[in-house]
């Protein structure tokens, strides 16, 4: 999956609120991604219910994991806001889909995201995240939590799924844009390479 993480306009330092915006896009992607990638290695995640439940929790994760690197440069208050707002759009982004496909109404289904977030914000708190990317049990603790939204004979392998597969594709990413948006100066524009009739 290709990632567009840098910013091209002027080299103004951007806001804890701009680039949670930015990062939101990208992390709804990647969890869209993980999803569409576990129905192709023969999970079954129904449409519906199932879907969504499966996209919270990856999502919670990401999230999760973005607020710990962003731990490593920002000061509390800033954390704070970044992480807020990073939760706040990730939140409608799903509500609105959901809301879509499902009914209901969107500020519910945004209410129940922001439930679980906080739910498991506590529990991911138990487990390491350090320079080098997520502990064991912090990339664990996604399976375990998988196990409640897949069918009963997928529970055993899904655990492999997330932890060897999903989940460092997953960080890697998040890692990546984050370090990239982050960086005040924009990049530089691809040039494409054209062939000539020399």
């Amino acid at each position: 999956m290709r990632i567009k993480s840098h910013w091209f306009r002027n080299e103004r330092k951007k806001t804890p609120q701009e680039i949670a915006g930015a990062l939101a896009f990208v992390i709804w992607r990647i969890g869209d991604n993980a999803l569409k990638n576990t129905r192709k290695a023969d999970f079954e995640i129904a449409i519906g219910t199932q879907y969504f439940a499966f996209l919270t929790e990856f999502l919670v994760f990401l999230i999760q994991a973005a607020d710990r690197i962003a731990y490593r440069q920002l000061p509390a208050e800033t954390r704070f806001v970044f992480t807020s707002t990073l939760a706040n759009r990730v939140a409608e982004t799903l509500a609105e889909n959901q809301g879509r496909l499902m009914g209901n109404s969107i500020t519910e289904h945004k209410q129940h995201f922001i439930d679980k977030l906080n739910q498991r914000a506590g529990e991911y708190a138990e487990f390491n995240y350090g320079g080098d990317g997520p502990g064991f049990a912090f990339t664990r603790y996604l399976a375990y939590c998988m196990r409640e939204v897949m069918d009963e004979k997928d529970i055993t392998w899904v655990i492999d799924q997330m932890m060897s597969i999903e989940a460092p594709e997953a960080v890697t990413m998040v890692e990546k844009t984050m370090r990239d948006l982050f960086e005040t100066a924009p990049g530089q524009p691809r040039t494409r390479k054209t062939a000539t009739g020399d």
